[in-house]
């Protein structure tokens, strides 16, 4: 088993920044590909970035891309998300995935799920 447990959401204004954590522990964590996905009210669960499990290859989608980056501290077992020039459509809950497999983006590859932060952007 893999727990994930985020962390860093909070309210803040359009154009500030945010950090987000994920701790993971159980099994070999490490050698798991890290994701972190969103799901905005009345909207499905997207894709966000992803990392793989020696962090030197990164996806991001679109919306995001330029603007956040991913980045993974195998020694902490920490995955972060550092988010800058926030929008209010940013506004969502993040959650952290662990993906046994190749790096993806796709939400049904991923095996484990924090319980998600939530993060507020006001205008």
């Amino acid at each position: 088993q893999v727990q994930l447990v985020e962390s860093g959401g909070g309210l803040v204004q359009a154009g500030d920044s945010l950090r987000l954590s994920c701790v993971a522990s159980g099994r070999t964590v490490s050698r798991y590909s890290m994701g972190w996905f969103r799901q905005a009210p009345g909207k499905e669960r997207e894709f966000v970035a992803a990392i793989s499990w020696f962090g030197s290859i990164t996806d991001y989608a679109d919306s995001v891309k330029g603007r956040f980056t991913i980045s993974r501290d195998n020694a902490k077992i920490t995955v972060y998300l550092q988010m800058d020039s926030l929008k209010p459509e940013d506004t969502a809950v993040y959650y952290c995935a662990a993906d046994s497999g190749l790096r993806s983006t796709a939400e049904r590859d991923y095996e484990y799920w924090g319980q998600g932060t939530q993060v507020t952007v006001s205008s």
